[in-house]
């Protein structure tokens, strides 16, 4: 299954009476820019939205009109403009969560020598909304604002291991209308396997699925009232992080960090 998809803009709210598709489309058309794209055309726009060019051309005029692409007239091609910088800053600057959590990953990170990611989730992913490293020869390359599979990572699956049943299999499914078929019958193993490791101990795993040098334990975290649900990992190389330190050791040190977290918020995140 690929890193990065997205949920086409036309089929997301098909049976919302409320869902404006136009919005979707556009938004979908930020959506596009991954790590390392600095400049896109229509045309690779289009094939990642799955739009039509003359949409996605009227698309990227209007959010360039609003500030949230420039347009390069030397190379006719767009990238993200300062409005998109400024509301990633409002999200990031309003998420009390993120503020308590920061000081107690590093000091897990510095604990284990790994790399402690906090996430939340994105329609078929987990973005990255804070990242603390603990040893210098194992960085994990991912950034603030950043991607990750729901399937394959020990974030994305200490959040689908917290959803109740219901909205579980909902998100499941979607996740399945985005993979391919032995590809799916894994991922969906490793869901299978995450919830009944979370029942068991709390905690999920992900033991070189996702990348095969990384072993990584996850633990959701849950607000009071349920309404949000972030993740909290910590990925190391599998030669120091063995599937035994994470059941002894690790993972209940982040058991323990979620449920000061929690704690110190009360709950309210």
């Amino acid at each position: 299954m690929p890193d990065d998809y997205a949920e086409r803009p036309d089929t997301a709210g098909s049976k919302d009476r409320q869902f404006v598709t136009a919005l979707a489309r556009g938004l979908s058309v930020l959506r596009c820019w991954k790590g390392g794209d600095k400049y896109l055309g229509n045309r690779d726009i289009a094939a990642r939205t799955g739009l039509p060019k003359p949409t996605v051309s009227r698309l990227t005029h209007t959010l360039t009109e609003l500030g949230y692409l420039d347009y390069s007239e030397t190379l006719e091609k767009y990238s993200l403009g300062v409005g998109v910088l400024a509301l990633g800053h409002a999200y990031l600057a309003n998420q009390s969560v993120r503020e308590v959590a920061r000081p107690l990953m590093q000091a897990l990170a510095e604990a284990f020598e790994a790399t402690v990611l906090l996430g939340t989730p994105d329609q078929t992913h987990m973005v990255v909304v804070e990242v603390c490293h603990g040893n210098e020869n194992f960085l994990l390359k991912r950034d603030v604002g950043q991607r990750v599979p729901h399937c394959t990572t020990a974030l994305g699956r200490a959040y689908l291991a917290a959803l109740p049943a219901s909205e579980r299999e909902q998100a499941i499914r979607r996740l399945q209308t985005h993979s391919h078929g032995a590809d799916w019958a894994r991922a969906r193993a490793g869901i299978d396997q995450a919830c009944a490791d979370y029942q068991r101990y709390g905690f999920v795993f992900s033991l070189g699925e996702w990348r095969p040098q990384v072993y990584a334990a996850g633990v959701p975290l849950v607000s009071q009232d349920a309404s949000r649900i972030f993740a909290i990992n910590c990925s190391g190389p599998l030669y120091a992080m063995t599937r035994k330190r994470i059941v002894q050791d690790i993972g209940p040190r982040l058991l323990q960090m979620r449920d000061q977290i929690i704690s110190t918020l009360g709950g309210r995140f």
